[in-house]
């Protein structure tokens, strides 16, 4: 018989980037009266990884608990709360754990509105049929328009198809920072109270039938060097206790039979051991070795698997090969091919969305992914626990419809002043981007394009550059269209060094006038190695660690004093951007340089100009 929970709400939190869930998470945490002080003193509490809280963004989805007591009644709810990633590289994740959640709450900021990735978050709550509760955040921004974006986000939902029952959708003004909520924008918030309201009221309690045959869905893996793999999931039907032998169907309908050897439920910020648990819970399953995202725990004797669930397609591809530089293993622990695909293979039990291949070459991986925040992310990570590889230029996987060309095309939104609205127009047109909104926002212009993926490499640096840094431009995956012709590549040359050795002031001296070096005095190059960015359209070979030569005659003309301009350092993600497709970026746990992938020129000159195939999926 069909049972509903009333003591459990399963509620995730989705939003565009930076629009404050997991700040709203915090303010629900320390409001909770779970936690000490201590216990929720600092910021983000739920960023734990390092690369999350340097960058400001979640990465992966992760869960919590909250124990809240209806101050009317006095009856206590377990409230599971998943927060999402906001940045559409990471909408793999969002898509599996939407599957735990009975209800979302949709968070928009007060001054932006709804953003790329709002769109694609909320498509993805009505596939799994979720109503929605709106918190229009940041109500405190100097800036904010809280009715225009509640118009908007109502627009939205009728573009995206929503029923006249969906369209009356509940909606709170939240200030996260401020921890505080309200129904009405005219009656300021004094804590955060209406928000468990809000998920009492409008989040439905689950269900289940705790008699049937176990069905557990794994949205989630942890590993854990002492356990091993840690399948994190709901319970759709049946129970599930410490000890119980269960069948694993992977995706493919194969069974493997096995055992739970520890059952946790989630506590707070953190997992608890518990006995047993029944339909409508989240836990964590230990023991299972052979789980992997979307496998289905059931029945030992009874298996009935669930469906599972679909990932979008990768739309973007790299070469990752094994650092042959003359300076390979100076700075890395692991830098061979078995060292490259073993930790390629480890991501791939946890990250749904990427994609990994051997290619015919050795030694080097066609690695696939969502994006090139999603690959930037993955090369962070192996970087900093001490791997050296080679990344080629990034590709976009091409589709092949009815016999034509069929590339991915994303949705981009662009703001800026409006002093700066031609030079957007004229980069993004270039690069074969169509206009498709164009509103006026208090001497801003808020521009919507449609333009193919490959024109968005290296188009953020460009832009920041044509706006004097004051443009902002999200993006997100819109569809597959027809190629829309040639997308113009970088217009300017490099410079090359012609041998191994120390740089040195005085040779940069001589080639900074037409020139943007990317290295230092005292850096150490090698022959082939990309040293500066050429003034001209052409490749040039130079020498930097050309010395002054030594003299006994002494003049003042001889003696000038260098005054060399700051080089221009690159993050990961901008490397990647400007290199071309005979040039690799070389990443180590210190450095990250660029490079051709021929380093001697009499190897470039007979290999000319390399042209990868480009990826095309039937």
């Amino acid at each position: 018989m069909n049972h509903v929970r009333n003591d459990i709400r399963n509620v995730a939190i989705i939003a565009h980037v930076d629009h404050g869930k997991t700040t709203l998470v915090d303010a629900l945490l320390r409001q909770s009266g779970n936690f000490r002080d201590s216990q929720v003193s600092q910021d983000t509490l739920l960023d734990s990884n390092p690369l999350e809280r340097e960058r400001g963004i979640t990465i992966l989805a992760k869960n919590c608990a909250i124990i809240y007591t209806d101050p009317k009644t006095g009856i206590a709810t377990k409230i599971n709360l998943i927060d999402t990633p906001g940045h559409a590289d990471f909408g793999g994740e969002v898509e599996r754990v939407l599957g735990m959640a009975d209800g979302v709450f949709l968070l928009v900021d007060a001054a932006e509105g709804p953003m790329p990735q709002t769109r694609f978050v909320l498509k993805k709550a009505f596939q799994h049929e979720l109503r929605p509760i709106v918190v229009i955040n940041k109500i405190d921004r100097n800036d904010a328009r809280a009715h225009a974006v509640l118009d908007e986000v109502f627009d939205l939902f009728v573009e995206l198809g929503a029923d006249d029952e969906v369209l009356d959708f509940p909606v709170l003004y939240a200030s996260g920072r401020a921890g505080t909520a309200s129904w009405s924008l005219e009656e300021p918030g004094t804590g955060i109270t209406p928000v468990f309201e809000a998920i009492l009221k409008h989040i439905p309690a689950p269900h289940g039938d705790p008699d049937k045959s176990l069905q557990i869905q794994i949205s989630s893996i942890q590993y854990n060097d002492y356990v091993g793999r840690i399948g994190i999931g709901r319970i759709y039907n049946g129970r599930v206790k410490t000890g119980q032998p269960v069948v694993i169907v992977k995706r493919d309908g194969t069974q493997v039979k096995t055992r739970v050897q520890q059952l946790q439920g989630f506590d707070g910020l953190g997992r608890k051991n518990i006995d047993d648990a029944e339909a409508g819970d989240i836990v964590a399953l230990i023991g299972l070795d052979a789980v992997d995202i979307s496998d289905s725990i059931c029945d030992f004797n009874d298996p009935h698997p669930l469906q599972a669930t679909d990932i979008e397609p990768p739309t973007l591809t790299m070469l990752f090969r094994v650092n042959d530089s003359p300076f390979v293993g100076k700075d890395g622990k692991y830098v061979t091919s078995r060292n490259l695909r073993e930790r390629l293979n480890k991501e791939l039990e946890s990250n749904v969305a990427l994609k990994v291949e051997e290619t015919e070459d050795k030694g080097v991986f066609k690695v696939s992914g969502r994006g090139l925040l999603h690959l930037g992310i993955l090369i962070e990570n192996m970087r900093r626990e001490g791997y050296e590889l080679s990344i080629s230029k990034p590709q976009v996987i091409l589709h092949k419809v009815d016999g034509e060309l069929h590339e991915p095309i994303e949705y981009l939104v662009v703001d800026v002043p409006e002093k700066s609205m031609g030079g957007v127009m004229e980069l993004v047109g270039n690069r074969k981007g169509e206009l498709a909104r164009m509103d006026n926002r208090d001497g801003a212009v808020h521009l919507e394009f449609t333009i193919p993926a490959r024109g968005l490499i290296g188009l953020r640096t460009r832009m920041l550059t044509a706006t004097q840094g004051t443009a902002v431009m999200h993006h997100n995956f819109h569809e597959y269209a027809p190629m829309r012709g040639d997308v113009p590549s970088r217009g300017n040359g490099v410079m090359l060094s012609n041998c191994t050795g120390r740089v040195n002031a005085f040779a940069l001296n001589n080639l900074q006038d037409r020139a943007v070096m990317f290295v230092e005095p005292t850096d150490e190059v090698y022959e082939g190695q990309i040293v500066a960015e050429n003034a001209r359209e052409n490749d040039l070979v130079v020498n930097p660690t050309t010395a002054k030569k030594l003299t006994n005659m002494r003049t003042t003309s001889s003696d000038e004093n260098i005054i060399l301009k700051p080089a221009r350092k690159m993050t990961l993600e901008q490397a990647l951007e400007y290199i071309e497709e005979d040039e690799l970026v070389e990443v180590t746990p210190t450095f990250i340089r660029l490079r051709k992938e021929l380093l001697t020129e009499n190897a470039r000159k007979k290999g000319g100009r390399v042209k990868r195939t480009v990826e095309v999926e039937g």
